[in-house]
């Protein structure tokens, strides 16, 4: 039996009016996306002085012996902070300090111990205090570069200790290790975080995005999300204020002392033998040190942080050896104003 195409014209009429009411599909337009209007570009590198460990400024994690034919390391030297770069102080805000201060610092305070991470190379078999100072003294000048703030910073840090205290990692894994961790803290706190593909590059290629997309989410379950570390950065800001708000320093005095601190706060992140002070400990004693180095009238009392007299001269004895060692490499970190007017060799008595 043969089916016949042929219709009706009452079926043909039906079909136009059914063709009539069908409706082609619209495209959307895409939105446009937001772009930089001026893309990051390399600072010109230029060789940092230094003699110690933490500055041996800025060496990449995986160069080798010589270090001077690694791509890696020609992208960090690329990456490398001007001398003298004037930093944005960020302006006091006391009226929210006297209505949320307190408060804030309170509870800052009370989950400090809980992300402390205490010793955290204590169970990694193949990542070393050099090869965590190394790393750390690369990131520096690439948040610097990133036009990060000091936050994300010690947020970086803060998550690389607390997951090198639950996860072995290899030696030829740790630099991933250290951009996950920076990716993540930008995420918390920056407007725009660097991109993926700008992270990887700065490895030159060595890692995948697939790669970091998984480190990704292993950091982020040994860490339970749970990411909102009270940091040395909070804590510049609230005895800042503090002072202030106390009349013990003018507004500009205290600004300059929290830039200078910040400097010395930097080398201390890279430095493991610091790891076991805590954020407000450090922050503290920094700023006492940095008061010290531009000869203010009135310093800040150490005792405002609630820690021993034991340990607070422990530590800043610490800190002033940290800044005699690395001298050259704390210049290139401050503004010029700042390094004219302080000294590099300050006396603890």
């Amino acid at each position: 039996m043969v089916i016949s195409c042929s219709t009706s014209p009452a079926a043909r009429a039906r079909r136009q009016d059914n063709d009539q009411n069908l409706c082609a599909p619209v495209k959307k337009s895409r939105r446009l996306r937001l772009r930089r209007k001026q893309p990051l570009q390399p600072l010109n590198s230029r060789p940092l002085p230094g003699d110690s460990g933490v500055c041996d400024l800025f060496e990449s994690p995986s160069s080798g012996s010589d270090g001077a034919d690694s791509p890696t390391a020609s992208a960090a030297r690329c990456y490398s902070p001007l001398p003298g770069r004037a930093q944005p102080w960020a302006q006091l805000d006391l009226q929210t300090f006297r209505d949320y201060g307190q408060s804030c610092y309170d509870f800052h305070k009370a989950r400090e111990s809980h992300f402390h991470p205490r010793e955290s190379l204590a169970q990694q078999p193949q990542v070393t205090a050099e090869s965590r100072c190394k790393l750390l003294s690369w990131l520096i000048p690439v948040h610097r570069q990133f036009g990060l703030s000091f936050e994300s910073l010690c947020l970086t840090v803060n998550t690389l200790d607390r997951f090198l205290t639950t996860t072995p990692v290899a030696a030829d894994c740790f630099q991933l290790l250290g951009v996950t961790s920076l990716l993540i803290a930008c995420k918390q706190v920056e407007v725009h975080p660097p991109r993926v593909k700008q992270l990887l590059a700065l490895c030159c290629g060595a890692f995948s995005q697939q790669q970091l997309c998984n480190l990704e989410c292993i950091v982020l379950h040994k860490l339970h999300f749970s990411l909102g570390a009270p940091t040395i950065s909070f804590f510049l800001e609230h005895y800042t204020h503090a002072r202030v708000e106390a009349g013990q320093a003018a507004v500009s005095e205290a600004l300059e002392a929290q830039a200078l601190a910040q400097g010395v706060a930097e080398l201390s992140l890279a430095d493991y033998a610091f790891t076991s002070y805590t954020p407000s400990l450090l922050a503290i004693c920094c700023l006492a040190l940095a008061d010290r180095m531009l000869r203010l009238p009135r310093p800040v009392d150490l005792l405002l942080g609630g820690h021993p007299e034991a340990v607070l001269q422990d530590c800043l004895g610490k800190l002033q050896l940290l800044v005699t060692i690395n001298e050259g490499s704390l210049t290139h970190m401050l503004p010029l104003q700042i390094c004219e007017k302080c000294t590099l060799s300050p006396s603890l008595k």
